[in-house]
């Protein structure tokens, strides 16, 4: 092959080279698949709050024949998530060591007929007083007790660690033998009716609906003026200020609206003062 004729074929082959890297150049290009766009996290459903109450103190928590826990406090609370929009769950808690859940976090607050006392609000918080309360003696029909310090030289029931357990303490001695100490209101009483102990102290609600469902028991109360008025709120862990506010708010709410009242009426036949 001649110089000229391969100098051509070169230039030739070199051109066609040019010509598909140039088409190749212009070729169309495929967009790039867009990242698939990531869905959002799930909401994290609310969690529920866990509410404990010793379920033993009708008519402001018992349990119904379905394990259910009912009562005063319990409708309470339950208006008043409503109104906070939080959502709670009972679970029944022995007074003894109930406080101890919510320091421990097992609960997250307490209702459980809490008398608000300087000493209790060393290691824990309270809401607004939700319902006022004072002690009253139970004793038998034919009983000469006439006032609290009657009682003196009587065998006394009280419910383990109550405002009762406190006030009959210091009248007879927190260790005096004169005390019999119980899991619940209710128990102290059937122990009177019994005649193992002349007299029971308590919370007067607890008390009079005892009575006004036991009209068998020969019982009478006696009240006694020197008895100071008691608050019950709804406790929560020291410092947890949050759910403090919620509460305090959505008592305040079915209060001004009339919920409150509705509730006390139904368990106790009266609008609430």
């Amino acid at each position: 092959m001649s110089g000229i004729a391969l100098n051509r074929r070169l230039t030739l082959t070199a051109a066609s080279l040019l010509v598909g890297l140039a088409l190749a150049g212009c070729g169309k290009q495929e967009p790039a698949a867009p990242a698939a766009a990531s869905a959002p996290p799930p909401a994290a459903a609310p969690r529920v709050l866990v509410v404990g109450t010793d379920a033993a103190y009708t008519p402001f928590e018992s349990q119904n024949e379905k394990g259910e826990v009912v009562g005063f406090d319990i409708d309470v609370v339950k208006a008043i998530a409503q109104k906070a929009g939080i959502e709670v769950k009972f679970v029944n808690t022995p007074w003894e060591g109930i406080f101890n859940t919510l320091e421990l976090g097992d609960r997250d607050l307490l209702v459980s007929a809490i008398t608000i006392t300087p000493e209790r609000r060393q290691t824990m918080d309270f809401s607004q007083p939700y319902f006022e309360a004072r002690q009253l003696i139970a004793v038998k029909s034919d009983s000469t007790v006439a006032k609290f310090d009657d009682i003196k030289k009587l065998k006394v029931g009280v419910q383990n660690g109550t405002t009762g357990d406190e006030v009959v303490g210091k009248l007879l001695g927190k260790s005096s033998t004169d005390i019999k100490r119980f899991e619940s209101t209710p128990l102290a009483l059937k122990e009177l009716e019994a005649g193992g102990v002349q007299a029971v102290v308590a919370d007067n609600g607890v008390v009079a609906h005892y009575l006004a469902n036991n009209p068998g028991g020969g019982f009478k109360t006696v009240s006694d003026a020197g008895f100071s008025t008691e608050q019950y709120g709804i406790a929560v862990k020291k410092g947890n200020a949050e759910l403090l506010a919620k509460i305090d708010k959505g008592l305040a709410d079915i209060k001004a609206d009339g919920t409150y009242a509705k509730i006390y009426a139904s368990h106790f036949g009266a609008e609430s003062k």
